[in-house]
């Protein structure tokens, strides 16, 4: 009971027997009290804050699929950083399977429901240096499917690379890493490569990542003629984080390029704190220079406590079916230590691609969330 209704009661106790013999007097003294205690609940009321609303999920027409998560539970253990490809009405998914330090692969009819994984690429026990693989980029060219993965051992990551006729059965270029860690910036790691051909520069593009193991800090950009030899862009990185933003003011990573309306759009991870992180998109008019962030960032956050992403959302890939005019974006999340595969989805071709304002420093900081392994 509030203290005021406590007082009231004492109060009306005291004073009955002398207002016993006052109807008229105690009945209007009583519902003085009786006023009194109304006053003053609304006063209390009107003086405590309204619970906050939760913060949404998702921004710019993007939607969380109900069926989260798509891919993996607890018995498959984390599934992350997907890359994939859609051919012959089937979604293709290359994915990082944490338990088994391997990639598997999936496919599904219509995005949301995927076959059982298998293993396509396991780490070779003649190489010390891809003790683990992960964070794959697959490309199909010419009828043969080209697959860059990360390699990681005792805390570094380099990349390798693959090449498949069918996209199961991968034969490795070379026992060595195709892309390593050698600028000041790229500090242990390079990782989370996604590749495109240029066909009429006949080159391999290249965005990566590059920084710390756990998390890289910025992404850079390398050409090849083969996919092989690798030349690093003299103005590494070609995109890094915006210190004025907070929800991206730390790091920037695991970006997926794709052309669309004269523009290259990039969907990547935008880190507040090391295990805070949401996704973004950006676009360029060649990929490299003059990025322009969307308005609507952060595009994807976490979702609600509870929820199988309530701490990260990590690792964009996007497609756009042009039949039903639908984005899906994969994405992997996590509450605590175990990531999962979900998807959002957008109607329309339209990106509604707003440019960001000029950004201004924030205020405060933000609590970290558990820390899963990397």
């Amino acid at each position: 009971m509030e203290p005021w209704c406590l007082v009231s009661v004492c109060i009306s106790i005291m004073l009955f027997p002398v207002l016993s013999a006052f109807p008229v007097c105690f009945s209007r003294l009583t519902r003085s009290f009786a006023a009194a205690a109304t006053f003053t609940t609304a006063i209390v009321t009107a003086a405590s804050p309204a619970p906050a609303a939760a913060a949404p999920d998702t921004s710019s027409g993007w939607v969380k699929h109900p069926a989260n998560p798509v891919v993996g539970d607890k018995k498959t253990g984390t599934c992350f950083d997907v890359s994939m490809l859609r051919e012959d009405g089937l979604f293709k998914m290359w994915f990082s399977w944490r338990p088994k330090h391997s990639l598997a692969y999936t496919e599904s009819k219509d995005g949301v429901k995927w076959s059982a994984p298998r293993i396509v690429l396991p780490p070779p026990k003649r190489t010390a240096w891809e003790s683990n693989i992960n964070r794959p980029g697959i490309l199909k060219k010419d009828g043969v499917y080209h697959l860059w993965f990360t390699g990681q051992h005792k805390g570094r990551s380099a990349i390798g690379y693959a090449t498949s006729p069918d996209g199961l059965n991968f034969t490795r270029h070379s026992e060595k890493p195709v892309l390593v860690a050698e600028q000041a910036w790229e500090k242990t790691t390079v990782m989370c490569p996604h590749v495109e051909w240029d066909a009429p520069s006949k080159l391999f593009r290249m965005w990566y990542s590059g920084g710390e193991q756990y998390e890289p800090n910025a992404i850079g950009y390398a050409t090849s003629p083969d996919g092989v030899v690798w030349e690093k862009h003299p103005k590494n990185p070609v995109f890094a984080a915006d210190k004025n933003n907070r929800w991206e003011r730390h790091k920037v990573t695991a970006a997926q390029l794709l052309r669309h309306d004269g523009w290259w759009y990039m969907f990547y991870i935008g880190f507040e704190h090391d295990n805070l992180a949401r996704i973004g998109m950006a676009r360029s008019r060649d990929g490299v220079t003059n990025w322009e962030r969307h308005a609507g960032n952060p595009i994807v956050s976490p979702g609600p406590k509870g929820t199988w992403d309530s701490l990260a959302v990590y690792k964009p890939f996007v497609i756009y079916t042009p039949e039903d005019k639908l984005w899906r974006l994969w994405y992997n999340g996590r509450p605590g230590a175990l990531e999962l595969i979900g998807l959002v989805t957008k109607h329309g071709e339209d990106l509604g691609f707003v440019p960001a304002p000029p950004t201004k420093p924030p205020a405060g900081n933000a609590v970290g969330g558990e820390k899963p392994a990397k």
